[in-house]
């Protein structure tokens, strides 16, 4: 697989990374077997970056990855992320205590002494994002952590946070349905030699081969309250995204395919995270790395699926609390 760069002076990692939000069943069943089986498709694959987080399953997702890599040692390039607590309520807490308590308890899930990109899941708007800068600081010359991480920033955060100390990676959701991150953000990240990490390119499910099964998305599962999943805007949205799978099928290629070949295209720095815990769904996500997008697939891709095509927002109420919004 070809290599992209995890931020200026980063490690390199393949171009396409994974998503283990997937390992903790936010979208649904899964178990530890099958989720050993993509990692071991990861590596046959050279999808070396992986990505999780604390409240992925309570730190689960953490917990499955560790198993893994005991007997894979040093074979990934590892991103988690801290800053949201769960209990009693959701809330946000970038202090120094939480951090480092959050980042000690990953690193023991995973069983490791150090990741190489250690992401604030959520900002903490109490906190100078300046001073959040200076704990992740310290947490790297303690060697816990190789690079720091924002995720759903700004790129005016992102600018503050640089001004700092040099960012690794921001995340952010990016994908043919989701383009927000292309009023700024992508060419912020470009200009300060950050990596743009986009999550849910394959828009979560939107992209894959079938129709999305509404019956078959359970009480839990963070689609059934979002409003691009709901009724009347799926439907509209189905229809909008069914002349991109004839096309992507015309072409010999899975429409999760060609969508992430889409996000790739999107600059050098840009590092598609498709979740999947499915082996096979990551063989057809890895394709993407060997697809390269003329100038007229492009436009073609763009006629299909127009920039604001989405019908509802990426967000409900509830669910938008944390990312900055821009623009």
């Amino acid at each position: 697989m070809q290599q992209r760069r995890l931020g200026r002076g980063g490690p390199m990692v393949g171009a396409i990374g994974l998503g283990c939000m997937s390992f903790a069943g936010v979208y649904g069943a899964t178990d530890r077997a099958e989720s050993h089986r993509t990692l071991a498709k990861a590596l046959d694959l050279g999808v070396t970056h992986l990505d999780t987080a604390l409240i992925y399953g309570g730190g689960l997702s953490e917990e499955v990855i560790g198993a893994f890599i005991k007997d894979h040692p040093g074979r990934f390039t590892i991103a988690t992320k801290g800053g949201i607590r769960t209990q009693p309520v959701r809330s946000f807490d970038n202090s120094e205590r939480f951090l480092r308590e959050s980042l000690e308890a990953s690193l023991r899930r995973l069983g490791v002494e150090h990741v190489a990109l250690y992401y604030i899941h959520r900002r903490d708007q109490t906190i100078p994002i300046e001073d959040v800068v200076g704990t992740l600081m310290r947490f790297k010359d303690e060697g816990k952590i190789g690079g720091i991480g924002f995720s759903e920033i700004s790129p005016a955060s992102l600018e503050r946070a640089a001004a700092v100390h040099p960012v690794m990676a921001v995340q952010s959701e990016y994908s043919l349905w989701t383009r927000l991150p292309e009023l700024g953000m992508i060419q912020a990240c470009e200009r300060l030699g950050t990596a743009f990490v986009a999550f849910s390119p394959v828009g979560r499910g939107m992209f894959g081969e079938t129709p999305l099964d509404t019956a078959s998305i359970g009480d839990t599962d963070f689609r059934k309250t979002n409003p691009r999943f709901m009724e009347p805007n799926l439907s509209a949205n189905e229809r909008a995204v069914s002349r991109f799978r004839d096309y992507a099928r015309a072409r010999g290629l899975s429409p999760a395919t060609l969508a992430i070949a889409w996000t790739l295209s999107r600059g050098e720095h840009v590092i598609p995270i498709p979740g999947t815990r499915s082996p096979e769904h990551l063989a057809e996500d890895a394709k993407a790395a060997d697809i390269r997008l003329t100038t007229d697939d492009l436009a073609e891709i763009e006629a299909i699926l127009p920039a604001g095509f989405a019908h509802g927002d990426r967000y409900s109420d509830k669910q938008s609390a944390g990312p900055e919004r821009y623009c």
